[in-house]
């Protein structure tokens, strides 16, 4: 059993640091989107706190941002009341800003913001200060253009609409990314990782160690782990022959590789690969295969506008009829009667 975290040692490695940073705790910035996840926002702000309980000092400090004066309401419908607006955090970045500006976002993407809001994350970004997208927020730090080029991550409900409207980013299927001053965060637990590994960047190891064996989590995880994974914990003890197979069908939705193809890149015989499926996923690769490119075809129905015979060509479908077809066969509606029916939290199509 893990011996419980011993606070009195914590204490000379944590105050050290802050003395080396002239006693001077590192300002955090929050800013909520309306409909943000309370999961998300907690998950984040926990570490810090813990932080500053365990080494008695003043580590971390952190203030809640809105675009007004009001309370924002999460998704929960539990609202937050602020410290400052985006107006006063605009004003603060001409005198001593924050050192980290995160933004929180939910599930919907918001689509109207002021224009305050865009004009205030390029300032951050032209002083250089730290800024971390979570969730969806991602999507609207790349709508102002400061990802281009850059590694990111967002919810992976969101990933394959994401790739499809900013071509330009590098997006990955992980916890969460780093890349210069940028980090983006997949949401919701994820929050907590990217957090811990924040306090590891300023405060040491050690320090984020502790922190997690307070919240009693098992371990940091890295940011580079998968959100999804293909097959999760069902296939948690299969060969890692099939877990190869199931991340090439991942990986070429738009241009589907043959079974041969998928096989042979992962050095076996069909046979065998078939032999896999069975025992494993119960269902021939084929068919997996085209669940595969189906469910991200339903991720881009849901969360762009992107024309539906588009759509059938990002995912490997030479025609529509084909595609709707095939998209029936999993869902019992064609993709159209899909876009209709479209689930509340997704809101309109975007793009």
């Amino acid at each position: 059993m893990n011996a419980p975290p011993d606070m009195n040692a914590m204490k000379p490695l944590f105050t050290l640091d802050d003395q080396l940073r002239g006693g001077h705790p590192v300002e955090l910035v929050v800013l909520l989107v309306p409909g943000f996840s309370q999961l998300a926002l907690h998950a984040f702000l926990e570490p810090f706190r813990i932080a500053n309980m365990l080494a008695k000092a003043k580590l971390f400090r952190w203030r809640i941002a809105g675009l007004d004066a009001r309370p924002v309401e999460g998704a929960s419908g539990i609202s937050v009341a602020v410290d400052m607006t985006i107006d006063e955090l605009d004003t603060c970045i001409g005198g001593r800003g924050p050192h980290h500006l995160a933004i929180i976002a939910g599930e919907p993407v918001v689509r109207r913001l002021p224009a305050q809001f865009n004009n205030v994350l390029r300032a951050f970004a032209r002083r250089g200060i730290a800024i971390s997208a979570v969730g969806t927020a991602t999507w609207l730090l790349a709508q102002t253009g400061l990802l281009a080029g850059t590694r990111c991550t967002i919810h992976w409900s969101r990933l394959a609409a994401f790739s499809e409207m900013f071509s330009q980013t590098q997006i990955r299927d992980a916890l969460f990314v780093k890349d210069g001053q940028f980090s983006t965060c997949a949401g919701e637990l994820a929050a907590f990782d990217l957090a811990v590994d924040l306090i590891a960047g300023h405060v040491g190891g050690l320090a984020a160690q502790e922190v997690c064996r307070y919240a009693t989590v098992e371990g940091q995880r890295s940011g580079t782990n998968r959100q999804t994974g293909p097959s999760g914990l069902a296939f948690a003890g299969a060969s890692d022959k099939l877990l190869m197979a199931m991340r090439l069908m991942e990986e070429y939705v738009e241009y589907p590789l043959s079974m041969s193809e998928v096989a042979r890149r992962v050095g076996i015989s069909r046979r065998q690969l078939e032999r896999l499926f069975a025992n494993h996923v119960h269902m021939p690769p084929v068919r997996h295969y085209l669940r595969i490119r189906v469910e991200h075809a339903k991720r881009l129905i849901e969360g762009t506008s992107l024309p539906i015979i588009d759509i059938a060509m990002a995912c490997g479908f030479i025609s529509a009829s084909h595609f709707a077809k095939c998209f029936r066969i999993f869902h019992g509606v064609s993709p159209q009667q899909c876009r209709i029916a479209l689930p509340a939290w997704v809101g309109p199509g975007l793009g």
